[in-house]
């Protein structure tokens, strides 16, 4: 899988999740098979970039390449000063954010929303691609605004005008948010068409699945996102299901236990003890989903402030979790996600 002149050791990527794919969720990901994941997205007005939180997601200090890293915008000239700061700042590649559906994001005219404007998009794309030609620029995007108006196709020949060196597209229109199942047919209308990399995302929750959507869609690659949350392993299984067509045993307990360890320790470096403390919580709570006893002890997660107590509680968690059954059991996804509401 190539993207411009950059090499990638596979087609497996990391989907930019906001508040997830810090540089210490990235670097776990890529040690467990991810061949590329890409940032939180940065914003591109630039009065923010003294803040703390743009730092951090500008931080790329020992990351594995190659550094992804997306941008979000509506206005061009902007979008052009962010991208030219993050290649200044480590990028090996820049992606632009046309996929997301929040309504804070949309309602600034970024993300999914500028879907509605083609001209714009395309104005976007040209000015950011000209402005950084010594990496590539990506567009992830959704199939369209909803479902009347799915214009992912057009979106591809401005992008391949513009000068864009690969694709992402979810499933999912920007009105469907993420509820419904995500559909591949446009995905594959796409890449039927583009003379560029396609890489598809959305409901990729196993590597039957991986497989299934790459058959289907003729995909370079596939993106996944939300399923590696608590379960960064998915991709060193979904590699191998793709190479040999057999499933992986599920990892053991004191597997799972060391990776959260060594998620944590990296959380509490890269923010500090008490903004590290915070962010563990929802990883800690999306390790544990499916998991005997863990709604109450995401409960009493929750409360505790420093990262001795969170360490002490997570250790005694999995003890007793390994004293029960030592290889965890992954149920439906739908299953677990019921058990951990």
């Amino acid at each position: 899988m190539r993207i411009g002149h950059v090499q990638l050791p596979n087609n497996l990527i990391v989907a930019p999740m906001a508040g997830v794919t810090d540089r210490p969720f990235r670097q776990l990901c890529k040690r467990l098979g991810a061949g590329m994941a890409v940032s939180e997205m940065v914003t591109s007005n630039s009065l923010l970039y003294g803040s703390l939180k743009t730092r951090r997601r500008a931080d790329h200090c020992g990351e594995v390449a190659p550094i992804s890293v997306q941008i979000a915008g509506a206005d061009p000239a902007m979008m052009v000063e962010a991208a030219r700061y993050n290649v200044a700042n480590g990028a090996q590649i820049i992606d632009i954010n046309m996929g997301c559906p929040a309504k804070k994001v949309c309602n600034v005219m970024a993300g999914s929303a500028l879907l509605r404007d083609e001209a714009l998009v395309g104005r976007i794309l040209t000015a950011v691609v000209r402005a950084v030609p010594e990496v590539p620029v990506t567009l992830k995007i959704r199939t369209g605004w909803d479902r009347a108006h799915r214009n992912a196709r057009n979106i591809l020949r401005i992008a391949e005008d513009a000068g864009i060196q690969a694709l992402a597209i979810h499933g999912r229109t920007r009105a469907c948010g993420y509820s419904g199942e995500a559909e591949y047919d446009t995905i594959r209308a796409v890449k039927a068409e583009a003379k560029i990399p396609i890489i598809a995302n959305g409901d990729i929750t196993t590597p039957q699945k991986a497989k299934y959507v790459l058959d289907y869609t003729g995909a370079d690659a596939i993106m996944i996102g939300r399923a590696a949350q608590g379960r960064p392993w998915i991709f060193r299984e979904v590699a191998h299901y793709l190479a040999t067509g057999e499933l992986l045993p599920p990892p053991e307990v004191s597997e799972i236990h060391q990776i959260l360890l060594e998620h944590l320790d990296a959380l509490y470096g890269f923010y500090g003890e008490t903004t590290g403390v915070r962010m563990a919580r929802k990883h800690i709570a999306w390790y544990t989903r499916g998991l005997a006893d863990s709604a109450s002890f995401r409960h009493a997660m929750n409360r505790l402030e420093s990262a001795r107590e969170q360490i002490h509680a997570v250790n005694e968690f999995f003890l007793r979790a390994a004293q029960r059954h030592p290889r965890l059991v992954y149920l439906d996804l739908l299953e677990t996600e019921r058990l951990a509401a």
